[in-house]
């Protein structure tokens, strides 16, 4: 039955002959020693219940990963349903159980069965954290401390690694499925998963303690305005607000902090996208779910091993340009590709978005600046000003408080220059107004009072906004 994934052993006249299914002969590893088994009086005394069953089940389960390792042929695995492997792995499970004289309960059996199978198939012990759509980050310090985020707060999982050539093994198994690799000379590697999580490792000599691994997981659901709205990131006079922005073909900047929702936030506005126009996106790695039908997605790329092949954002930005789009949309400006955006956005390519990393709207400014400065463009800084305040009409600033809930807490336009300086206002903002006893954030959006700059070109475009919307509120 398992002969089309079983590895084959070569007879003495050269002919391959399948390994049989004869559980003695599949079971060809030694009995383990007595004191694998229960666990010595004193460290059970200072172990709890849990703890002593995880342990005993790890053991076994490295017992029986190798002697799986050593019966199928990994190389077949792919041809065979997920039922008969399963079948074989419980019957080799078993096998190992009865050889060894030990005795598992149905619950241990189903997990120790299912853990293998992780491991033969998949991401080992990240599996389980993979398939809870509850966890948005997997973040791990060596192979015995995971922590995991669930609503904006990082919390240490219960969830090991044997030790850091385990861990090890699952980073190479990651890279090598998308044709990356890692090692001691080049200690680091950025990836996307099969489900499109984006994935980031350090080994050692880099990571001293222990491998670090950063997944941040792709969210399957496509949240639209109406559910982050729903889920209080902002307000419904912020979202017709930035409906009218978007439809308009206002260039808009989403900056934030690391996990803000920065994508998240540039995927809802993306919805406001009328269906017929061209939408080019460009990405480190690809996590924007575009809604509309005319979507052409790349995706940059570093070099090889021998230091050639890269395809650097600037050179997707590039090449974009001439593929007559009617949006451009980079998941996070960065670098010198920054030239270019700011060229599209001043040339025909208006309604182009992007993401950067900065704590507030003139801080976003300041970094575009240096960004440009970093490029090797030689140009005096009020040209660059004038360049950006051209080409920027909108500063959207998510933020991740320190209560784990996420909140666009300004919305800034560009209003020109004065002088030397870029003249901005803020239309909206997040109101704090205190803290409750479990430390949740109190606080309401309100505008600010001040009436768009883009209020005629909301009207020629259909967008009669009421003046009431940009009045303030109290919470």
């Amino acid at each position: 039955m398992f002969s089309r994934f079983k590895k084959e052993e070569t007879s003495p006249a050269g002919a391959a002959t399948p390994v049989t299914a004869e559980p003695k002969q599949q079971v060809s590893q030694p009995k383990p020693a007595p004191q694998a088994a229960p666990l010595a009086p004193a460290t059970a005394a200072s172990q709890s219940k849990a703890e002593r069953r995880r342990e005993k089940l790890g053991e076994i389960k490295i017992q029986v990963h190798k002697i799986l390792l050593d019966t199928l042929n990994l190389a077949a695995l792919d041809k065979v349903s997920e039922r008969d492997l399963r079948g074989e792995i419980q019957l080799i499970t078993d096998e190992y159980l009865t050889e060894s004289s030990m005795i598992l309960n149905r619950e241990d059996r189903e997990t120790l069965n299912n853990d293998l199978y992780d491991e033969v198939v998949g991401l080992g012990p990240l599996e389980p954290l993979l398939k809870d759509d509850t966890i948005a980050d997997i973040l791990i310090n060596g192979p015995r401390q995971i922590f995991i985020e669930r609503n904006g707060k990082l919390q240490l999982s219960d969830v090991k690694f044997k030790d850091d050539k385990h861990l090890l093994r699952i980073i190479d198994k990651i890279v090598s499925a998308v044709g990356r690799r890692v090692d001691e000379s080049n200690p680091y590697v950025d990836a996307r998963l099969l489900d499109g999580s984006r994935f980031n490792a350090m080994i050692s000599p880099v990571a001293i303690d222990g491998s670090l691994v950063s997944i941040r997981k792709f969210k399957k659901d496509k949240l639209g305005i109406r559910d982050l709205v729903g889920f209080g990131a902002f307000s419904d006079q912020m979202a017709t607000y930035l409906e009218a922005a978007v439809a308009t073909r206002l260039n808009v900047i989403v900056s934030g902090g690391t996990g803000s929702g920065k994508t998240t936030t540039l995927n809802a506005l993306s919805s406001f996208i009328d269906n017929s126009e061209r939408i080019l996106t460009i990405e480190d790695t690809a996590e924007l779910q575009l809604q509309q039908t005319h979507v052409g997605r790349m995706e940059s790329r570093p070099p090889n091993s021998e230091g050639k092949g890269e395809v650097s954002p600037r050179d997707c930005l590039k090449n974009a340009l001439r593929m007559r789009p009617d949006r451009i949309i980079v998941g996070e400006t960065r670098g010198e590709e920054v030239i270019d955006m700011l060229q599209a956005m001043n040339t025909g390519h208006d309604g182009s978005m992007t993401t950067i990393h900065a704590n507030s709207a003139r801080d976003g400014i300041s970094r575009l600046e240096n960004m440009v400065a970093m490029a090797g463009i030689e140009m005096p800084l009020k040209a660059v000003r004038n360049q950006i305040s051209s080409a920027v009409h909108l500063m959207v600033q998510a933020s991740r408080l320190q209560d784990g809930s996420r909140r666009m807490v300004s919305i800034t336009e560009i209003t020109g220059m004065e002088g030397e300086i870029i003249s901005m206002q803020e239309i909206f903002r997040f109101q704090r107004t205190g803290l409750t006893p479990d430390n949740k954030i109190l606080g309401h959006f309100t505008a600010t009072g001040v009436r768009s700059h883009f209020m005629e070109r909301f009207k020629m475009w259909g967008y009669d906004l009421p003046r009431d919307l940009f009045e303030p509120t109290q919470g």
